[in-house]
């Protein structure tokens, strides 16, 4: 990014992984970097805080729509051609080349890299193998002198807590506190809406949480609320995989982590196209492929027996028989 002057907001901070429950304090204690109740408030300070680890070096914050046009800006002073708005409807081979056919033409290429991210892909084997899942976000106004110095957070670190349904916050440039995450939606079958981005249930759940976080704040008030689908496979991390006689690739599945995976699945399908054997394609995450979900009735009465599910486990500290059944197939977060 500093190499072609891509200004994202680029903050080395690291990272807070905090434990809000006692049970989960028994997955960070022995690891790294590890902070107690009194270390971790030192930093951020919250009532809710019992424990935390301070990854400092693998994690960093960034804007990811800002790095986005950077990376667009620095294609084209590279001789690329970006077209938005034109919509692929399907891709066939053609000879030695691949014919992608829109609304308005066909273009037509040696290679194509598929990243359609939570939209219908254009290739069938893949479109059982992918849902959306909407996650939501609060931004407050930004924080008065004071109001930041009554909960600390002078290092920036980006924070999550340690449940299943976690919640993800950080302070934008401008001392805003972007805060989302948890209450996952999955509409059925498969739909996807604008208006699925607006859930005001789901921004009072996470009013209410933030204000259990930060008691301090009370009164802060929030001036930007939105939602949007992310592409969730039944591992909870991205496939990879080709077609059409290996001149296509495709990357999906991602399930929130694209900011920090893109670059690897970039890299993943550049090899794959050059059907190079290479220490990326070797691993067992790009050779294999998570199990498709079903159909409906059945998706979504299996995302909302683990929605449950896990919501139970970060009350309890246990997982109940679906999810261990779920662990034992390689399904979900523990796979």
């Amino acid at each position: 990014m500093a190499a072609y002057g891509i200004d994202c907001a680029f903050e080395r901070t690291g990272a807070l992984d905090v434990a809000v429950n006692p049970h989960q304090l028994a997955d960070l204690r022995d690891e790294p970097g590890f902070l107690d109740a009194a270390a971790v408030r030192a930093e951020v300070d919250s009532p809710t805080y019992l424990g935390g680890l301070w990854d400092r070096r693998g994690n960093a914050m960034l804007d990811p729509a800002r790095l986005a046009w950077g990376l667009a800006d620095v294609a084209e002073a590279h001789g690329v051609r970006v077209v938005e708005n034109t919509g692929v409807r399907a891709l066939r081979r053609d000879g030695n080349q691949v014919a992608l056919h829109t609304g308005t033409g066909t273009v037509r290429a040696d290679r194509v890299a598929l990243g359609t991210n939570v939209f219908r892909s254009l290739l069938r084997r893949t479109r059982l193998h992918v849902v959306p899942v909407y996650d939501h976000v609060l931004v407050t106004e930004p924080l008065s002198a004071d109001q930041l110095a009554a909960i600390g957070w002078r290092s920036r670190q980006g924070i999550s807590d340690a449940g299943n349904q976690f919640h993800y916050y950080r302070l934008t440039p401008d001392n805003r506190i972007l805060w989302g995450g948890y209450d996952a939606v999955y509409h059925y079958g498969r739909r996807m809406h604008a208006e699925h981005d607006q859930r005001p249930a789901t921004f009072r759940v996470l009013a209410e949480h933030f204000f259990e976080t930060f008691p301090q704040l009370a009164g802060l008030r929030f001036s930007h609320r939105w939602g949007g689908a992310i592409d969730t496979c039944t591992r909870f991390f991205a496939f990879y995989g080709t077609a059409l006689g290996g001149r296509v690739s495709y990357a999906v599945g991602h399930t929130g982590l694209g900011v920090g995976a893109s670059r690897f699945s970039g890299n993943v399908m550049l090899d794959l196209l050059a059907g190079e054997a290479t220490e990326r394609t070797e691993l067992a995450m790009v050779r294999s492929r998570p199990l498709p979900f079903p159909p409906e009735p059945f998706a979504y009465a299996g995302i909302q027996a683990t929605r449950w599910s896990l919501a139970r486990a970060d009350e309890v500290g246990r997982r109940n028989l679906w999810l261990r059944t779920l662990d034992r197939l390689g399904l979900g977060f523990d796979s």
